[in-house]
């Protein structure tokens, strides 16, 4: 019996392997399988419509050995792309599947321009197959990707934007849509992150008339957090049927397969472990790159008003309109009076609304055009008819506007809401005494006295901004610290300092006070001045600490050797502490004992206008020359030194320190503007929130902790003696009791009367 081997001409996966060992050997039978390709491709030419599964053999032959035979196939890849052009929308759909993977071949290959793919492949986007659909976006979204992966083709890229930009404007959805969402997802992966393509999404997506291209583009603009949330589920299914595959592992038998499940396991777990750590991301930076945004805010709003759309895409309107105003400080008046009328309590999603609100204000709007949304805002949530979840709810989101635009609240509202701060509910009492900490912060002087709080060295240096005004500084503020810790590098004596330079204790000696007081008027270069005994200098301890006053009337009698200390200080020496109190921090937390009795013993003598008489111009100038000086050497500093992490974390604590008034204050309201309102600040209600099975289990378990056993307490001296029949009887089967069970049914009114009956004959009997 005769083999015959050669099967070359039927069997194509072998040809192709053989050609790709040794293409010059085989290329007769290559040159047949090519004769053949033109032969089936003009047979489907005639009926382009149905399905030749020999034509697509015979393509993906082709592609798999193209670069054997350059000069043969030079043509090859041109004529698919023909093909595709010419029958794209009749093809059948595995035939054209088929085509496009040749393709993409070639283009692995580089037989084929990438900007002649993609152009194909977008064209191709307009045909009605979804798998198709799906599987060209991943392979454009990929090959852009490889292209820019070791360094970015700006003229191809510019190119392809160009041709997006095109395909935006489709009149197909289906073409628009997944154009869109390439254009987004390349941004996402850092692959065209530029301003050109926000650009282009910003003024073709968001201004389409297709709903879908639309609503993609807003989302863009919004963030990813949809897409996170989605994630974070799908790994939260995963770890459970982790933990389950782990279980298994323990409890059946020991299998080579499972052993593999259990390491896939794990690495699948640890996989979603690290993914939980990892922090969320968002796409915020986008709204930055807009190259006009006051237009597109402009024309966004024209087209919400215009427009008839569905809630949910009007809210995402307001929301890229509110981001755009507040992060690029836009005027756009109109939108205020629009998003009043949706401030109701039974309003659908009303929290957004008011988070919409509190993203759209800013310092430069005028403050009469924020203070109508603020008074609607008030008059419809923060009133006793509604309830403590919506009054708390209004003083959150008129909180968060006023950390904005803090000057759209006027006197008389903010003390009508701070009233609130002794309300019943809980919930309401913190929203308002928030309030109240916010304007303690920025403008002290709106409040009453009596919410005021005492005042810190953070709150005397805040001088209210009037509207439009800017603060400019030269240095970093908090710098002063690092001034003092540099102190004793500049003491000739050789006394070493111990401890922070910065805080003061009360126990501190008083030749280190004093040492230290010398340290820096030599560092800051002050000339003293000795003034007569007749022209004694104060110092004002009004903004003193009830303690200190305490302490220091109880220092002053201590006897024979603290007034000897007192009198030996000099005229010189005191001028020189009272300079070193009127410095901008006029409220030291902590004194020397030496310094409180010196202010205990001058009392200023006050005139009938109100004015002390032994104040001296001197000190004034004193003063005044003292902060240009501490002023030049912090700017000094900031223009010349390094900045170290520990030197920033001692800035920190210098600022954290001026907060504090006393050291029962724990908590300071944290007033930073950010770039946007979170929804969680507005729907902060302070309430006791109601605890699931498992905390009540816990509760219950503490509640029982060194108590005594619940139940029958057994109180006999002797618990080995027999117990009483009622007791065995618990313990009996209910049958044997059954018939006693049945006497303590409760008789009926019938059996009653024929048991009384009964019993009555009897008696008469008896008689």
């Amino acid at each position: 019996m005769v083999r015959h081997n050669n099967q070359l001409p039927d069997n194509l996966p072998q040809l192709q392997n053989l050609i790709k060992r040794d293409p010059d050997s085989y290329r007769d039978e290559f040159l047949q399988q090519y004769h053949h390709f033109h032969s089936v491709l003009d047979i489907f030419r005639l009926e382009p419509d149905k399905e030749n599964k020999n034509l697509c053999e015979s393509i993906m032959f082709l592609a798999q050995v193209a670069q054997c035979y350059l000069e043969e196939l030079k043509t090859f890849p041109q004529t698919l792309v023909d093909l595709l052009k010419t029958h794209s929308t009749m093809l059948d759909p595995e035939m054209r599947n088929t085509f496009c993977r040749a393709l993409i071949l070639l283009r692995n290959k580089n037989l084929i321009s990438p900007l002649d793919l993609l152009e194909l492949f977008f064209q191709l986007l307009r045909c009605p197959d979804k798998a198709l659909r799906t599987f060209l976006e991943n392979h454009i979204i990929n090959d852009i990707k490889n292209m820019n992966a070791k360094q970015k083709d700006m003229k191809l890229n510019s190119t392809l934007q160009n041709f997006m930009y095109t395909m935006l404007r489709d009149t197909n959805p289906k073409a628009a849509k997944m154009s869109v969402d390439i254009m987004i997802e390349l941004y996402r992966k850092q692959v065209w992150n530029d301003a050109k393509t926000v650009n282009v999404i910003a003024n073709v997506g968001c201004f389409s008339k297709i709903t879908k291209v639309l609503v993609a583009s807003l989302k863009f603009f919004l963030g990813t957090d949809q897409q996170e949330d989605s994630d974070d589920e799908d790994d939260s299914d995963r770890e459970v049927d982790l933990k389950g595959i782990m279980m298994a592992a323990k409890v059946n038998k020991k299998t080579k397969k499972r052993k593999k499940k259990v390491e896939a396991a794990k690495k699948l777990y640890t996989q979603a472990q690290k993914k939980k750590k990892k922090a969320v991301s968002f796409n915020f930076s986008a709204i930055h790159l807009i190259h006009n945004p006051q237009g597109m805010a402009e024309n966004l709003f024209k087209q919400l008003q215009d427009g008839n759309e569905r809630f949910e895409v009007k809210l995402m309107h307001l929301d890229v309109i509110s981001r755009l105003v507040g992060i690029h400080e836009l005027f756009l008046f109109s939108f205020y009076p629009y998003i009043a009328r949706f401030i109701q309590p039974h309003q659908r999603q009303v929290t957004r609304i008011l988070q919409f609100a509190a993203q759209a204000s800013h310092e430069l709007i005028p403050p009469e055009i924020i203070e109508p949304v603020i008074k609607t805002l008030v008059n419809n949530f923060v009133t006793e008819r509604n309830s403590s979840d919506v009054m708390a709810i209004g003083l959150n989101a008129v909180r968060e506007i006023c950390i904005r635009c803090p000057l759209a609240m006027n006197e008389d509202l903010l003390r009508d809401l701070t009233m609130y701060k002794n309300y019943k509910e809980k919930s309401v009492m913190m929203a308002s005494k928030a309030l109240i900490m916010l304007y303690r912060e920025q403008m002290p002087n709106l409040l009453a006295k009596k919410d005021r709080g005492r005042p810190t060295e953070a709150s005397v240096e805040i001088k209210p901004k009037r509207y439009g005004e800017v603060l400019a500084v030269g240095h970093i503020p908090g710098t002063e610290a690092l001034l003092r810790e540099d102190l004793p590098e500049v003491e000739n004596d050789g006394e070493s300092s111990q401890g922070d330079s910065d805080w003061v204790d009360v126990d501190s000696s008083e030749d280190e006070t004093d040492a230290l007081l010398r340290r820096e008027k030599s560092k800051k270069g002050i000339t003293m001045i000795k003034s007569s005994k007749g022209k004694e200098q104060t110092v004002d301890d009004e903004d003193s600490d009830d303690e200190d006053v305490d302490d220091s009337e109880k220092d002053a009698d201590e006897g024979d050797d603290d007034e000897d200390d007192w009198e030996s200080c000099s005229e010189e020496e005191l001028v020189e502490e009272e300079v070193e109190q009127e410095k901008p921090k006029p409220q030291p937390k902590k004194l020397s004992k030496q310094l409180r009795k010196k202010k205990s013993k001058i009392i200023p003598t006050v005139t009938r206008n109100g004015q002390t008489k032994n104040e001296t111009p001197e000190v004034e100038k004193i003063d005044e020359e003292q902060t240009l000086n501490t002023a030049e050497a912090m700017q000094e500093l900031a223009l010349t030194k390094i900045f170290t992490d520990a030197d920033f974390a001692r800035i920190e604590q210098e600022r954290v320190k001026k907060q504090l008034t006393h050291h029962s204050r724990k908590r300071q309201l944290e007033t930073e503007r950010n770039e946007f309102v979170k929804l969680d600040s507005i729907e902060m209600i302070y309430k006791r929130r109601k605890a699931d099975k498992q905390a009540r289990v816990e509760s219950m378990q503490k509640g029982r902790e060194g108590r005594e056993k619940f139940g029958y307490k057994d109180n006999r001296l002797n618990p080995h003696c027999s117990k009483t029949n009622r007791e065995k009887q618990k313990n009996k089967n209910f049958t044997m009791i059954r018939h006693k069970v049945r006497g303590k049914v409760k008789k009926s009114f019938r059996d009653k009367q024929v048991a009384l009956r009964k019993h009555l004959m009897n008696i008469k009997k008896m008689k």
